[in-house]
């Protein structure tokens, strides 16, 4: 009589589950998103499918599909599928879990995978707690974590299991989330008279920022609280996606001119060193959707392109944010965007990095030059006798150029010789400004062969 009550409450509590959870994907095919792991023939795919699974962690951003992924394999597998959150458990709740694990082993021959979600809460000693039964096999671990686990977990937990990274979602893979969910009649919204205008699903995709579950929460609310129109259709408008994931539309089309022009007034504001207006556009592009990543690589580009030797640090901090914000994430991450915004945009500005153009263009118009002789490498393919005899060779056909002179060998180590191809002058493609760390390279070279300098 208990497992028909114990029915009957998983039943209401399935209905009354909110949209994300009651749309979970419950085979691999139906799962979207994470094709370069989950897609066809891969890995993780085989492995489902052949319930040949070894212990994994899956690291992600939230609602990128890690339960999901636990899901799917506690259908797809014949072992017994156990679970404990890190945040509500501990050692006593493991020790009882393992305990059930020897005794199925032991009695039935029946493997156990043992799903920890968010891993990363237990400590050092919880993890070592979990190690001996990993390394014999007694359970096969799956892992969730929203932090880097190469930071986050034991080496020996690292070492007996692997990492998959879940990336987030696409914008097209949260509107298909939501189609889905708009078509469902059984997990979804499929019963209610719903029509989502397209911009505000554009608004729920973008804002959700890869988050389905942001998404479908979003608009399970907006179905829940819109009245219904005189024919009782619900029509989910964008201030009505607004109201529902608490944002703002922002007029931006990441594939228009709204793009393109924002990204303009964003760098064109770093490279006139005005900080406040380069925050400005930066959050603009973020609080729309726009893909850090591609911000960070615009300043990438930047670092170089516009300030160059006029502060050599200035590539160092952007990549290094770049970095930071690839082991972090969102939202601590908004930190290293603006670090890096904001030293570029005081730093010192200097264009002399596009010397590079300039000489590319005196290749492509003239050609490549020979290089000198005693600029040629020393070590080449010829050994003994055949390397004389082909050195020889060169200098009967060009005539003496004199031999290469090691620097370091006279005062300053510099000494003057031609390091272009011998017919050609020194163009001055680079000229240091007198702005930063150049004006010390300009003196430099100012005071290049004067016995008297420093």
């Amino acid at each position: 009589m208990s497992d028909l009550f114990d029915y009957a409450r998983e039943q209401r509590q399935q209905q009354d589950a909110p949209l994300a959870v009651r749309m979970r994907p419950r085979t691999v095919d139906e799962f979207v998103g994470q094709a370069h792991i989950i897609g066809p023939g891969r890995l993780l795919r085989r492995a489902i499918e052949a319930d040949q699974l070894s212990s994994i962690i899956l690291w992600g951003p939230p609602g990128t599909g890690k339960t999901t992924l636990a899901n799917i394999i506690a259908h797809h597998t014949a072992r017994h599928f156990s679970r404990l959150n890190a945040v509500t458990s501990g050692v006593k709740d493991l020790r009882v879990l393992i305990a059930e694990a020897q005794e199925r082993l032991g009695m039935y021959g029946q493997g156990t995978v043992l799903f920890i979600d968010e891993i990363h809460r237990w400590n050092k000693a919880q993890q070592d707690g979990l190690l001996p039964f990993v390394e014999d096999g007694t359970v096969v671990l799956i892992g969730s974590t929203t932090e880097n686990p190469f930071f986050s977990l034991v080496n020996p937990l690292l070492s007996r299991s692997r990492v998959f990274q879940l990336l987030p979602l696409t914008d097209d893979d949260v509107l298909e989330v939501m189609r889905r969910a708009l078509s469902d009649a059984e997990h979804g919204l499929g019963r209610m008279p719903l029509t989502l205008a397209d911009d505000a699903a554009a608004h729920l995709a973008a804002v959700a920022g890869g988050d389905a579950r942001s998404a479908l929460n979003a608009l399970e609310l907006a179905a829940r609280t819109t009245p219904p129109q005189a024919d009782g259709t619900i029509y989910i408008d964008l201030d009505a996606a607004q109201e529902s994931i608490q944002r703002r539309a922002v007029r931006y089309d990441k594939s228009g001119d709204e793009h393109y022009d924002t990204i303009s007034a964003f760098i064109k504001s770093v490279r006139g060193s005005d900080p406040d207006a380069a925050l400005y556009w930066m959050a603009k592009m973020l609080h729309a959707g726009e893909d850090p990543r591609f911000i960070l690589r615009r300043l990438f580009i930047l670092a170089s392109e516009d300030i160059g030797l006029a502060d050599p640090q200035a590539l160092v901090v952007a990549a290094s944010a770049a970095q930071a914000f690839e082991w972090v994430g969102m939202p601590e991450g908004y930190y290293f965007l603006s670090h890096a915004c904001l030293y570029l945009a005081t730093a010192p500005k200097s264009n002399s990095a596009g010397a590079i153009w300039k000489a590319l263009g005196h290749i492509e118009q003239y050609g490549p030059g020979d290089v000198p002789l005693y600029l040629r490498d020393k070590a080449d393919s010829f050994h003994g006798p055949a390397r004389d005899n082909y050195r020889r060779a060169q200098q009967e056909a060009v005539g003496d150029q004199g031999s290469y002179q090691y620097p370091h060998d006279y005062p300053g180590g510099w000494v003057a010789q031609q390091y272009l191809p011998l017919d050609m002058s020194p163009p001055g493609w680079y000229q240091p400004t007198d702005i930063g760390y150049e004006r010390t390279i300009r003196q430099r070279f100012d005071h290049l062969g004067d016995p008297d300098a420093d």
